[in-house]
């Protein structure tokens, strides 16, 4: 039985175009007004971009208390590349700012390249990216045109392989195991970089956080039907 105020860990699959605090906020909202209750601790551990899906874990009550620790579990990433050009954002946000030649990028350059990217990696952050620069965002910044100098971060990648190519589209699709901290738009970058040509990210789906697969997680049409039927099972008791 749920008890969301002593504090429940809710793993739920993020859907396309939803900021990890949407699913917060749906939350916490919907908890409040099933449970008469005007406030209730709600947040979030590893935020994922709009444009990815997969799984957001959300703690409530006493159990915000873990986030910080949560947020160290490996996680696992299914994405999809586009070799040739980049964009400032690295992901489809914006919109390709350079071209670059592909016709040396083989099966077997690709297969030859992506296992260096396997242990410590120092790796600059996108400036559309949630790290604080003077008290404000990145992303807030670079959205508005600004510069945005991040300094490099030491990570780990466990683990990374090849799932497709796409000779003729030049689209990679490539599955990783990695530390906290790690962008993915910006290891899409830095792949296109070490292809001497250019890339970014045009799907990406979180499939593992510590051992929770996305395959089990909630998604949040579910959780609220959940919720209904928890809330009425609750009212036929009291009645009775």
């Amino acid at each position: 039985m749920w008890n969301f105020e002593q504090g429940e860990i809710l793993a739920f699959d993020k859907p396309l175009h939803w900021t990890s605090f949407d699913v917060v906020a749906k939350v916490r909202y919907n908890l409040c007004r099933k449970l008469g209750k005007k406030k209730l601790k709600v947040g979030h551990s590893g935020t994922l971009d709009p444009l990815a899906t997969g799984i957001v874990i959300v703690c409530t009550g006493k159990k915000t208390k873990l986030i910080e620790s949560l947020q160290y579990d490996v996680k696992e990433y299914v994405a999809t590349l586009q070799l040739g050009a980049t964009t400032p954002s690295y992901d489809l946000e914006k919109e390709v700012d350079a071209t670059y030649p592909t016709a040396h990028i083989t099966r077997e350059l690709i297969d030859k390249t992506i296992p260096e990217f396997i242990g410590e990696q120092w790796q600059t952050p996108p400036a559309f990216s949630a790290c604080w620069v003077n008290g404000k965002r990145a992303y807030e910044l670079a959205r508005k045109g600004e510069e945005v100098n991040l300094k490099p971060k030491l990570l780990v990648i466990d683990e990374i392989e090849v799932l497709d190519f796409d000779e003729s589209l030049k689209q990679l699709t490539i599955r990783v195991v990695c530390s906290k901290g790690t962008y993915i738009r910006a290891l899409a970058r830095d792949i296109g970089e070490r292809l001497q040509s250019g890339a970014h990210l045009i799907a990406l789906r979180r499939t593992r956080v510590g051992d929770t697969r996305v395959e089990d997680c909630m998604k949040i049409e579910n959780f609220l039907e959940q919720l209904n039927k928890y809330e009425l099972k609750n009212c036929l008791n009291e009645e009775k």
